[in-house]
């Protein structure tokens, strides 16, 4: 009798069990398959989701935690992106009005002048772009601003707009102020006759710009300026200056703001388009100006104090500086390409070299004892820049090399901080921040002054 052949179940039973394996095999994989898929998606959407939020708060909050990067640089591109983004956001930002707000409800009136006094002296086209041209860049911000009032009876403050720095010498050309003081003179008799606020207030309600050498003392020489002092018409009244010092001075010696001196927007955007912004900062320190190997004594005073002159003969061969004595139509291009920029004082403390080290990154190196930089409240001067005392200037080279060694790439990073580039510069419209607003915000801490204030407030 035969078995039956088992062997032919046995066979099916393992090709079912195999069938059912595969089969629940290929489901888990399956299974395991479609698991990852979300888990992936879901990861790359976290991801994203993580890079844009923190892309959002790193450009949008400053970043307090700072690393040292390198001796001379801390990321080129980030400053470079800093420094354009500055320029050209104060260009395109206007002046909302909600920040009139921040200024206090401000109004300003601005009296309209024969042209003698201003825009007749446009006519060089020097006038509106030279060192001294804020009084040129306040009137044309003001005139377009917000605060401005068209009423003079709600007017806190008047503004004088007499161009005096516009007038350049035929031998030397260089501004010639000597008819500064008569000029004033007749717009103050102008609108005295004409207007009843300035007699209603003995002018202390006015404003005025002296954007030149020793401010409202009108003069190029300290000794002469101090002599002769500010005229006694402006006494009572406030002054927009660049000269200011942290001790008595008679150039002083009346309600004053300190403003930077004037440079053109447009020159530091040109500069910005035509240069390498993300090149190597080659320059260890950088001067380009007036050096007198021989200083003439003039009036019993030394030009500089001697202080360029020292540094010429001290470095004028060290391979660390770059100094050169003579004017350069492109020297911007050379402080995009420093890293120390030494703004030594001229005849008086302050320099453009003050504002142009700053908007092109270049670390502001100050020899001028007991300077008052302009809008301290802010500009954080003491972290972005290096100040050597006169008598230490022989120095300078130990010393910037010790910043370079320790600190450099902290007061880089503070430096790079596009609302310091914006406070410094003046434009034709006002942009929230800029000097111009610097200027109305420091008027509105002068609010005591004004006779429409005191007489509400005695209501």
């Amino acid at each position: 009798m035969l078995e039956p052949k088992r062997t032919n179940n046995r066979n099916r039973g393992f090709y079912v069990r195999m069938r059912l394996l595969h089969n629940n095999g290929r489901n888990v994989r399956t299974s395991e398959k479609s698991f990852c898929y979300r888990y992936f998606k879901w990861l790359l959407w976290f991801s994203l989701s993580f890079y844009f939020f923190a892309s959002f708060l790193f450009n949008h909050k400053p970043n307090n935690t700072i690393s040292f990067i390198s001796k001379t640089t801390v990321s080129q591109s980030k400053a470079s992106r800093a420094l354009i983004e500055s320029i050209n956001s104060s260009a395109i930002l206007q002046y909302p009005k909600h920040h009139q707000d921040s200024l206090n409800g401000l109004k300003i009136y601005v009296y309209e002048l024969p042209t003698k006094y201003n825009s007749d002296w446009l006519s060089n086209e020097r006038c509106s772009n030279h060192l001294f041209a804020s009084e040129v860049a306040i009137h044309r911000a003001l005139l377009n601003s917000d605060v401005r009032t068209f009423d003079p009876w709600e007017a806190d403050f008047f503004f004088v707009p007499v161009y005096v720095s516009c007038n350049f010498s035929t031998v030397n050309g260089f501004p010639a102020i000597g008819h500064a003081r008569s000029l004033i003179g007749s717009a103050v008799e102008l609108i005295s006759s004409q207007f009843p606020f300035w007699n209603r207030s003995l002018g202390s309600d006015h404003v005025f710009v002296a954007s030149h050498d020793f401010g409202a003392c009108f003069h190029t020489l300290e000794d002469v300026a101090m002599a002769d002092g500010i005229p006694e018409i402006l006494k009572n009244s406030i002054i927009l200056q660049t000269f200011g010092v942290k001790y008595d001075h008679p150039c002083q010696r009346a309600e004053h703001v300190v403003i930077p001196p004037y440079v053109s927007p447009e020159s530091v955007r040109k500069t910005l388009a035509t240069s390498d912004v993300n090149g190597k900062r080659d320059i260890f320190a950088f001067f380009r100006g007036k050096m007198e190997v021989r200083p003439k004594n003039v009036s019993g005073r030394y030009y500089s104090k001697k202080v360029r002159t020292v540094i010429l003969q001290k470095y004028g061969n060290d391979r660390r500086f770059y100094l050169k004595r003579h004017r350069f139509a492109g020297y911007q291009s050379e402080i995009l390409r420093s890293t120390f920029c030494l703004c030594p004082l001229g005849w008086a403390p302050w320099s453009p070299r003050l504002v142009e080290s700053v908007v092109l990154g270049c670390v502001p190196v100050i020899i001028a004892d007991g300077i008052e930089l302009p809008f301290s409240s802010a500009v954080p001067w003491a972290d972005i820049s290096v100040t050597v005392t006169e008598k230490d200037v022989g120095k300078l080279g130990s010393i910037l090399e010790h910043v370079a060694a320790t600190n450099l790439s902290i007061i880089q990073q503070k430096l790079w901080d596009p609302r310091i580039t914006r406070s410094l510069l003046f434009h034709d419209r006002t942009v929230e921040g800029d000097a111009t607003w610097q200027v109305l915000h420091a008027l509105t801490q002068k609010l005591n002054k004004s006779n429409r204030r005191s007489r509400v407030s005695n209501e």
